[in-house]
């Protein structure tokens, strides 16, 4: 019988880069995390928009559901402005400081 999945070469696991002079793969980890967790947040944030729209239409002149499901869609969008809005700023303050739009948005580790 053959191989069905195909050669499988091992990945590259070496964290220091020695022509650059920098931890690469630390790096990595920290900016993929970051970039997940906004990421993450968005999506957490969209869901709970859905759910109070849903909560807001099956109120039923009830106040006190409604005033729930308003503040639940509030937070939501709250929380959607927050994580865009640090993209950007980071975005903007990269640029301004280092002029690199994704200075900031990018974890470097060097060593010393």
């Amino acid at each position: 019988m053959g191989n069905i999945i195909g050669p499988v070469t091992r990945p590259n696991l070496s964290f220091y880069n020695q022509t650059a002079g920098r931890i690469e793969g630390l790096s990595l980890f920290l900016s993929f995390a970051a970039r997940s967790l906004i990421l993450l947040s968005g999506v957490y944030a969209l869901f709970n928009l859905i759910l109070a729209g849903y909560a807001f239409l099956s109120a039923a002149d009830d106040p006190k559901k409604i005033q729930g499901a308003s503040s639940r869609v509030l937070h939501s969008l709250l929380g959607i402005l927050f994580a865009t809005g640090s993209v950007v700023m980071a975005a903007i303050f990269g640029k301004i400081i280092f002029n690199d739009w994704g200075y900031l948005l990018q974890f470097r580790v060097f060593t010393p």
